[in-house]
């Protein structure tokens, strides 16, 4: 995806980008790249329970996009997902992180990264239909083919698991790119700069000891770069 900053308009005031302005990324197209490209979100929401009522929470777990649609899941015995069915209000945010700035000066270290955040309600997916097929997105996001190729969930593990709508309407994206920037008088010291860059690599598959299998196509040419 293109990292350079998006000069569109915020879609509401309460996702616009204040510090660092420059950054903003408001493109759908861009924040939907880095959305299929992480594989964990953190969720944040307020609990109402006696005692707890306002206490924050932040959750990480796994997610699927299906459109303009972010799909999350888990227990239905969770503090997570008891307190979101009801249609709560929710922060989102998914980060990548692809490198390492060094500046001179330790005041100007900083990192090169990719970042969203959904502001939304979560309300539960009743629909048995919508469901089922949300599960399959957030299978197909982390390993395209895997749904087909497992078996399908059952009754009673269906009702083990909530799954929580939360629309991408609400949103904007923060992107950092490029080398190290130094207070002029410091671009003299002594020291090494630059940028060290990160990534995620597929490392070689190791097969369970009672699989007999041989490894499928879609596994040996996995790579998480959409």
């Amino acid at each position: 995806m293109s990292t350079t900053p998006n000069s569109s308009n915020p879609t509401s005031p309460r996702t616009r980008v204040v510090r660092e302005p420059q950054r903003a990324v408001y493109d759908r197209h861009a924040i939907n790249q880095i959305l299929d490209e992480g594989f964990v979100c953190h969720v944040g929401f307020a609990v109402s329970e006696p005692g707890k009522d306002g206490q924050p929470y932040v959750i990480p777990t796994s997610y699927g996009r299906d459109g303009d649609i972010l799909y999350i899941h888990g227990s239905a015995a969770s503090r997570m997902l008891r307190n979101l069915n009801q249609g709560v209000p929710v922060c989102i945010t998914v980060t990548l992180l692809d490198g390492l700035v060094l500046a001179r000066s330790v005041f100007n270290h900083s990192m090169n990264y990719r970042s969203v955040v959904i502001l939304g309600t979560a309300t539960l997916v009743a629909d048995p239909a919508e469901k089922l097929a949300a599960l399959r997105a957030l299978s197909e996001h982390i390993i395209p083919g895997r749904w087909d190729d497992s078996r399908q969930p059952n009754e009673r593990e269906l009702k083990q698991t909530s799954v929580l709508r939360v629309p991408i309407d609400e949103f904007s994206a923060k992107v950092r790119v490029g080398p190290a920037i130094d207070d002029e008088e410091d671009y003299a010291f002594p020291t090494w700069a630059g940028v060290i860059p990160l990534e995620m690599k597929v490392g070689s598959a190791i097969r369970d000891e009672r699989c007999e299998q041989d490894l499928p196509e879609y596994l040996k040419n996995y790579s998480r770069n959409k």
